[in-house]
């Protein structure tokens, strides 16, 4: 994260509603309250603005965790893996990583300014902007990535893809075991 992160989109607050109650004789809980719709509505509108791109919310949150594999990985705060590209300029202001690449190599974008999690050093985080005008997060200078054929949290199977792509260690390195 080279440069601040934009800030994050505001919902406009609704009033708060009271949910009658509903009578019943053998009723022992109290009724759960969703959401308004104009505030549901407003959320989906804004998510799909980004298909396909994770975007995380005000704060991004990087942390470390022990692989059994690689040792320490860096990876987000829902425990998917981030990966760095050998072909993106460490420290550079973009991303090699567009359009084709993004299918399967998805950057981490954030909308807040990211935040360091156990193990991850926060003076390392940064951010850049993409050419689509997005906020993506770095580490030590470099884009963080997920890959699309990871499983979920734990998962690691584009460790080492194609010679390129790499999970990155706490200080900021490639992890090329």
């Amino acid at each position: 994260m080279a440069a601040c992160g934009s800030a994050a989109t505001q919902v406009p607050a609704t009033e708060a509603t009271e949910v009658p109650a509903i009578e019943s004789p053998t009723a022992t809980e109290a009724p759960i309250a969703t959401a308004s719709p104009a505030v549901t509505e407003t959320q989906a509108a804004e998510a799909t603005d980004l298909a396909g791109i994770p975007i995380t919310g005000g704060e991004t949150i990087v942390r470390a965790t022990l692989s059994d594999t690689f040792g320490p990985v860096l990876e987000d705060g829902d425990g998917r893996a981030l990966y760095l590209f050998m072909n993106d300029a460490q420290n550079g202001e973009s991303s090699a990583c567009t359009v084709e690449c993004e299918t399967e190599w998805e950057p981490l974008i954030s909308q807040g300014d990211p935040v360091a999690g156990a193990g991850a050093i926060q003076n390392l985080l940064g951010t850049i902007t993409r050419d689509d005008g997005t906020t993506q997060v770095t580490y030590n200078g470099w884009p963080l990535y997920y890959f699309s054929g990871d499983a979920g949290a734990g998962s690691v199977n584009g460790q080492g893809a194609e010679g390129l792509w790499f999970l990155v260690s706490p200080s900021g390195k490639a992890v090329q075991e």
